[in-house]
């Protein structure tokens, strides 16, 4: 049970997949505008995460290795990713049409994340269990949710503030990125995974 904690620390918070590793950068900075969009589209990803590390652990572990077809796994990778996208696109389409419309062209690029296909590479390099790999996905989708929510309330609070005209815009957006990257490394101490 300790372990399974240590990997949903280390995935949402010290190994921040946005903010450590930077990846997931294009969702990061292109829907961080509003909290509402954030939180959407940090919830569809985190569902994709969760189940794309599940689903691609399976298919690794009981069809690639026995079969000797690792060297598919980046193709098969992809294919389960995008297909969890489509499947959550259809979701929110049916369920949420103002979050649909909301998420624009972003809910589709999903697919094309970097974050969800590091995930289920870093799964596999690491060696996670079945039952880990999910909270490793969980936890991932949680720290890029975290991440995408944190900056889109900064970023809100921001129009109210005086920003000098140089830094306006992406200027001030990719500072404000550097310092949540350094204070999410400031946890880096107290757990590594």
């Amino acid at each position: 049970m300790e372990q399974l904690i240590l990997v949903f620390i280390a995935a949402s918070i010290t190994n921040n997949f946005v903010l450590t590793y930077f990846l997931g950068i294009c969702p990061f900075i292109g829907v961080s505008n509003k909290t509402e969009s954030a939180v959407g589209l940090g919830i569809a990803t985190t569902f994709v995460m969760t189940i794309a590390a599940a689903v691609t652990w399976l298919i690794y572990h009981y069809m690639l290795v026995p079969f000797n077809l690792v060297f598919l796994q980046y193709v098969t990778f992809i294919i389960v990713i995008a297909s969890l996208v489509q499947f959550v696109e259809m979701f929110i389409r049916k369920t949420s049409p103002p979050l649909y419309k909301a998420l624009g062209i972003f809910l589709p690029l999903i697919t094309t994340n970097c974050a969800i296909l590091g995930l289920t590479l870093f799964m596999v390099l690491r060696n996670y269990n079945f039952l880990e790999a999910i909270i490793f996905g969980l936890g991932a989708g949680v720290g890029f949710t975290l991440a995408l929510v944190i900056m889109a309330g900064i970023r809100e609070e921001l129009e109210f503030a005086e920003v000098p005209k140089p830094l306006k815009g992406a200027g001030i957006t990719l500072i404000i990125a550097g310092m949540l990257a350094l204070a999410f490394m400031g946890f880096g101490g107290i757990i590594s995974g």
